[in-house]
């Protein structure tokens, strides 16, 4: 565990010193490149948000909740665990 923390703690320091290395207008163009991303796809959740809440009925439904299993429909043969009606077989055998 703890390589694994020294080998990302020293991949965090070649980021950083690259970013260092690079000149304040690219990492100044890189960060508003960055923020403008980010603040985009803000602004496209809360349009898709608002046109969500727009189109939806503002109706509630209510209704009571039903038990799966009574839904669900049986069949009329009853499955038979094959092992133990061989085992039946032979203990009855003639």
């Amino acid at each position: 565990m703890k390589k694994l923390r020294t080998k990302i703690r020293k991949w965090f320091e070649r980021l950083d010193d690259k970013w260092r290395e690079l000149p304040v207008k690219k990492q100044h163009r890189y960060t508003l490149l960055l923020f403008a991303g980010y603040l985009l796809l803000s602004v496209i959740v809360i349009a898709k948000v608002c046109y969500d809440v727009g189109a939806s009925d503002s109706k509630l439904k209510i209704e009571h909740i039903e038990n799966p299993l009574i839904k669900q429909k049986k069949s009329p043969v009853s499955p038979q665990d094959s092992i133990s009606k061989i085992l039946k077989n032979q203990l009855y055998e003639r």
